[in-house]
């Protein structure tokens, strides 16, 4: 069985994963958001499903809702927030050299993390 997780902000289940890529639906509760962070080892693609979210890459915030992707590079700062009443469901597909949680860079954390 592949990967799942609670987190404070949510869940994320792992759909696929290989050396060349990861693949994670993730949901983000209303009102929470994850950490600002950044990636050393992978890029990452993020598909929106459903709901309302805020984006801040690199420090510029935009909207993006269902049907809406946006592309992240390697040791780019970005954020996901739900700004809507639902959850927030998106696919992240995650490509580089390594998918671990310990590349992840935390900037700014709600959670203490």
């Amino acid at each position: 069985m592949l990967e799942k997780s609670d987190r404070p902000w949510g869940r994320y289940e792992v759909l696929q994963e290989s050396p060349s890529h990861k693949v994670k639906c993730i949901w983000v509760s209303p009102g929470k958001r994850l950490s600002y962070q950044r990636h050393q080892k992978r890029s990452e693609h993020w598909f929106i499903v459903s709901g309302q979210a805020q984006v801040t890459i690199d420090g510029v915030i935009s909207s993006l809702g269902a049907g809406e992707s946006l592309d992240i590079p390697v040791g780019i700062l970005h954020r996901i927030a739900n700004i809507g009443d639902s959850d927030v469901v998106f696919v992240e597909v995650q490509t580089g050299t390594y998918f671990g949680e310990d590349d992840i860079e935390r900037i700014e954390d709600d959670f203490g993390r």
